[in-house]
């Protein structure tokens, strides 16, 4: 757990310098997934060209490649460079993003299955890149067949070794090209599409796209690194004698250096082991599980709003099942529910102004439903003195806030700040419980669970339903988004707020209501 929370605080702090940098919009520690695969479409375009070229021929190959890098550098060579580059690239991000999502805990409870394709993903990344060297068939290539084949002679698969179709030119043929070129031309290629694909199944409105600047600025990068270094061969290959020292690539070729110290067996376990053990990780460390959201069918009209909110697509809609004149009745998957209360708080039911029936929305959580933090917040602002009053919401996920706790200070954690319905915001402010409500939570872009604050922006901007009411007073509501918001950035930020509020005319409208008063009209 101290590694879960070092790590996690090293991607928190890398985060927030990242927006100082690029913006919070724009920084790719928010969208390592989505830049991914953004540079295995420049990967696939620019092998496509550059294939146009090769020529799958034992003697041809070399030959080949070295025209496109010499003789057409300012297209065919660019495009070598890009498909190496952006291969390189693919796999800092993707690596990267693994890393968060582990130290963040992104990997147990219905995220397991996320988790566990990405790591499978790595054993389709790896060969792809691997067996593009051998294509150039330079002494790189040389070197990387030999190796490979040793390792892979180990495994007992094969009846012939691998390792001797690289004796000498005669025992290779131009079947290997061929060979060669349709496992990374379209073989592989096409199990990581089917790979990405489920990786991203379970996932409601996935970002595989980075955004456009980003996007831009990250292909620029990709062209400037070209042209200053662009990608050459390492001298022909020369069967007959051993290959000398050799540059390696060492995103994908980390562990070759090992093969010629290592038994193989130890290679392979060096391979295996932390896959098996992250692939298990979700099954051996589990995190506890909330009860799944439960639906009232009496108070539920199929307005959709919970199904269009849900992260996880755990809510579906299914046609009425109780006879109600509404078409459509939303039911929830237990095993994909996550219990962020998000779509509580989409819900048009979830308003703390019922009175005369008691507050039970359309769906709710039950390990902590919206009478419970009605009560709460009750409770939290009764015994708030001064003209300055603030009532705090916050996320698990979110700053520490029980240390903000003061005379004019109440806290109300919950498990996802999109799980607060505009309307309490409006009940705490109309009712005189706060003359402010003050919302932090994750950072913008890298949401503990995805779209919480996104979700909880639009609706506070009019943009989403359930909107906030424009009597509301936007100027008693403050913000403050960030993970691991330092706690004097996020003190200062309180005490500014609650300066304001002092220098605002009292609010005139409403009772403040008690718990004494709760169901009565």
């Amino acid at each position: 757990m101290k590694l879960l929370s070092l790590g996690k605080d090293a991607f928190q702090y890398a985060e927030k310098g990242f927006n100082g940098v690029f913006s919070s919009a724009l920084n790719p520690l928010h969208y390592l997934g989505a830049l991914t695969i953004f540079f295995f479409w420049v990967v696939l375009v620019s092998g496509i060209y550059v294939f146009i070229f090769f020529e799958t021929s034992i003697f041809g190959a070399y030959d080949s490649v070295e025209y496109i890098t010499h003789e057409q550098w300012y297209i065919a060579g660019v495009m070598r460079s890009l498909h190496r580059y952006a291969s390189d690239g693919a796999v800092i991000t993707l690596v990267i993003h693994l890393a968060g999502e582990f130290f963040k805990g992104r990997f147990s409870g219905v995220r397991w299955y996320s988790w566990l394709s990405g790591i499978l993903l790595i054993w389709f990344v790896f060969p792809l890149g691997i067996t593009g060297y051998w294509l150039v068939w330079d002494q790189l290539a040389q070197y990387v067949a030999v190796a490979s084949s040793e390792l892979m002679d180990w495994l007992p698969i094969f009846i012939e070794p691998m390792v001797r179709n690289f004796i000498s030119e005669e025992s290779i043929s131009d079947r290997f090209f061929t060979l060669m070129a349709f496992i990374h031309v379209l073989g592989l290629p096409i199990f990581l599409i089917f790979g990405i694909w489920f990786h991203v199944l379970r996932i409601s409105r996935p970002i595989v796209n980075p955004p456009r600047g980003l996007a831009i600025g990250t292909m620029a990068m990709l062209l400037i690194l070209s042209f200053v270094k662009p990608a050459v061969s390492q001298g022909r290959t020369d069967l007959s004698a051993v290959t000398g020292e050799v540059g390696l690539d060492w995103f994908y070729l980390f562990v070759y250096p090992l093969i010629g110290d290592w038994s193989m067996g130890s290679v392979w376990s060096l391979l295996l082991v932390p896959t098996v053990f992250f692939c298990l990780l979700p099954f051996i460390w589990p995190v506890k599980k909330p009860s799944a959201a439960v639906i009232s069918l009496d108070n539920c009209n199929g307005c959709t709003r919970c199904f269009d909110d849900c992260p996880y697509a755990a809510v579906v809609m299914q046609p009425r099942t109780d006879g109600q004149k509404y078409k459509e009745e939303a039911i929830v998957d237990p095993t994909l529910c996550t219990g962020c209360g998000i779509c509580v708080g989409a819900c048009p039911t979830s308003t703390p102004y019922r009175q005369r029936t008691e507050l039970i929305p359309g769906i709710d959580l039950p390990d902590l439903p919206l009478r419970k933090v009605r009560e709460d917040l009750l409770n939290a602002t009764a015994p708030l003195k001064g003209s300055d009053r603030v009532v705090v919401f916050g996320c698990e996920h979110g700053p520490d806030l029980n240390r903000l706790k003061s005379e004019g200070v109440g806290v109300i954690k919950l498990p996802c700040i999109s799980m607060l319905p505009p309307s309490f915001i409006d009940y705490i402010i109309s009712r005189h419980h706060a003359e402010g409500v003050f919302l932090t939570g994750c950072s913008e872009e890298s949401c503990f669970h995805r779209f919480g604050v996104t979700w909880m922006d639009q609706r506070l901007a009019g943009k989403r339903d359930p909107y906030l009411r424009k009597r509301v007073p936007v100027e008693r509501i403050e913000k403050s988004w960030g993970e691991k918001t330092p706690n004097k950035e996020l003190d200062k930020a309180i005490k500014d707020f609650r300066q304001r509020l002092q220098s605002m005319e009292p609010i005139k409208t409403g009772l403040r209501t008690t718990l004494s008063s709760v169901g009565e009209e």
